[in-house]
């Protein structure tokens, strides 16, 4: 095999190895908790840093409040999570894990996306530019620059009400 084509046999195993982790891992939260990926990840977060408002989900799940009210409207049907008024301001709502929210957190396996964005956190701006501009071009050659992004195992799409520029590295990615 030539250079050029190890490199791609590479890269296609790569993200071979991407979606079967990915999907394992949120099948295995399905299977023991009845949840998404994506709805596990928010009871995680919310654990971390109770109470906490909906726009500090997002910005930790790197997702549009619009999609995270969504998840929560699910978590708090299924007592999982309760909006809490606060006292000195009634206009803030904060979330805080019900008992039932706190047994799962404490009996779940991690959350692909969780642990991916954990990962990515510790990189310099430097590799994460790099990775973004590795997986700009994977989206191009697949022709997927327009694709809203959609969750992983769940029915939400990730698109912000007004599409924001893309800058270098986003604060947030949509």
């Amino acid at each position: 095999m030539g250079h050029k084509t190890v490199l791609v046999a590479e890269i296609v195993n790569n993200i071979r190895r991407l979606f079967q982790v990915v999907n394992e891992q949120s099948k295995k939260a399905e299977i023991e908790t009845g949840l998404t990926g994506p709805q596990l990840w928010a009871l995680k977060v919310i654990s971390k840093e109770t109470p906490i408002m909906v726009s500090d989900i997002a910005r930790r799940m790197y997702l549009h409040p619009a999609t995270v009210v969504g998840i929560l409207d699910r978590l708090e049907a299924q007592d999982l999570v309760t909006r809490v008024r606060s006292l000195a301001d009634r206009r803030v709502v904060h979330l805080e894990l019900t008992a039932k929210g706190r047994a799962i957190v404490e009996n779940s396996p991690e959350v692909a996306t969780g642990t991916l964005v954990a990962g990515l956190d510790k990189l310099t701006s430097n590799e994460l530019q790099s990775i973004l501009s590795g997986m700009d071009r994977i989206v191009k050659i697949l022709g997927a620059q327009g694709i809203p992004p959609q969750l992983i195992n769940s029915p939400g799409i990730n698109t912000p009400s007004q599409p924001e520029e893309k800058t270098i590295l986003p604060e947030r990615v949509w």
